[in-house]
Order: C-alpha cells, then sequence, then structure tokens
C-alpha cells in the first residue's frame, strides 16, 4: 500500500513539474505584441485596404 501510494505521490509531482515548466518557462519579458509580431502589421494593413 505504502508503494502504491509513494508511486501515485511521485506521478502527481511530475505532473506538476511539467505543467510547471511549460507554463513559466517561456520568454524573458513575456509574450511578444500582436505589433510586435513581424507581419502583423502587413496583415492588419491588407485587411484595411481590402
Amino acid at each position: 500500500m505504502r508503494w502504491i501510494l509513494l508511486e501515485a505521490f511521485g506521478a502527481l509531482a511530475l505532473l506538476v513539474l511539467i505543467v510547471w515548466w511549460t507554463m513559466f518557462s517561456g520568454r524573458k519579458n513575456g509574450e511578444l505584441s500582436d505589433r510586435a509580431q513581424p507581419g502583423a502589421s502587413d496583415k492588419a494593413s491588407q485587411a484595411d485596404h481590402d
């Protein structure tokens, strides 16, 4: 019984670690805004002209 609980705790800890890693290991200053992304202004200006 202890082994099953230990294994379940280990799996939960691994899941939390993976979720934390994927959520907070991005860019240091956060995501780029739409204006800072290359090509975003070109698409917006093309939509205005159509």
